[in-house]
């Protein structure tokens, strides 16, 4: 089969059959939408032909749009989606999403606020119920709060949790030593993953991404290949940057990869984490 993208976006301009969550406006939505239709038509030509969709903040925890988007192409599409985790219904709303395609669940770990880290006792019946389903949790994450992902990890071992982006390394800062540092350390626990994403976002954000070659080798020689995975985070890669661009980053410009490795990364890994039964 051909590659995977393990992180994108989709999202229509019917507010009537799909209304956006209290607290954001259609002025938000940069482009006006991104549909299944028009990301296929930037990864079927790159050779994608699976993709794993994230729910969209616009909707909040009405998981609607890209539920339908699975339905509609169920060989193509899986979804990590967005859920209260202190739904008193947490366990069956977690069982029906999974019937649905839903194989993870996104949670917000951004510093600066008082967000809690993810070993907290909110998110306990989360990650538990996500590794009893064998599904993961999909922290978008910042550097400072890596340290709960890595105590929820030796907590939950049967849970995978998937890193977005490089933990943002590199977004609107540079990339610190540090930092790199703190993210390779979760490598000692198994159950975590790494997605080598968002190129357009992070260091010097402009194809061909030379400068992330050592922040993502410095990954790579952490966790492996088989704990990598590949993603653009589109529509907002291909607003100034084109789709090709992120996908050749791995294919073609990272010398230090085997052909294995790169199977791994473009396919192999997303496809254990998000396309297993």
């Amino acid at each position: 089969m051909g590659y995977i993208d393990g992180h994108v976006h989709v999202w229509t301009d019917d507010l009537a059959g799909y209304p956006l969550a209290a607290g954001y406006a259609v002025e938000q939505m940069r482009p006006p939408t991104f549909t299944p239709a028009e990301l296929l038509a930037h990864a079927q030509p790159c050779g994608v032909d699976r993709i794993v969709l994230i729910q969209m903040s616009f909707y909040g925890t009405d998981n609607s749009y890209m539920l339908d988007a699975i339905a509609r192409y169920p060989e193509v599409f899986r979804g990590v989606a967005i859920v209260d985790h202190a739904d008193a219904e947490l366990a069956e709303r977690v069982a029906r999403l999974r019937a649905g395609g839903v194989r993870g669940f996104r949670v917000y770990q951004l510093a600066g606020g008082d967000t809690p880290p993810l070993d907290a006792p909110e998110y306990a019946d989360l990650c538990g119920v996500a590794g009893e389903l064998g599904m993961a949790v999909c922290p978008l994450i910042d550097v400072p709060l890596l340290s709960g992902v890595g105590r929820a990890a030796d907590r939950f071992p049967a849970t995978t949790f998937v890193i977005d982006h490089l933990a943002r390394i590199g977004a609107g800062r540079p990339i610190e030593p540090a930092d790199v540092d703190a993210l390779c350390a979760l490598a000692e626990h198994p159950n975590c993953v790494v997605k080598a994403s968002a190129f357009y976002a992070l260091g010097a954000g402009k194809a061909p991404y030379d400068d992330l070659v050592p922040l993502i080798r410095r990954v790579w020689e952490a966790f492996g290949a088989e704990r990598m995975m590949w993603a653009t985070d589109c529509p907002y890669q291909v607003q100034s940057e084109t789709y090709g661009d992120s996908l050749a980053l791995i294919r073609d410009r990272l010398p230090f990869l085997t052909d294995g490795d790169r199977a791994a990364i473009l396919e192999g890994t997303a496809a254990r984490v998000f396309f297993s039964p």
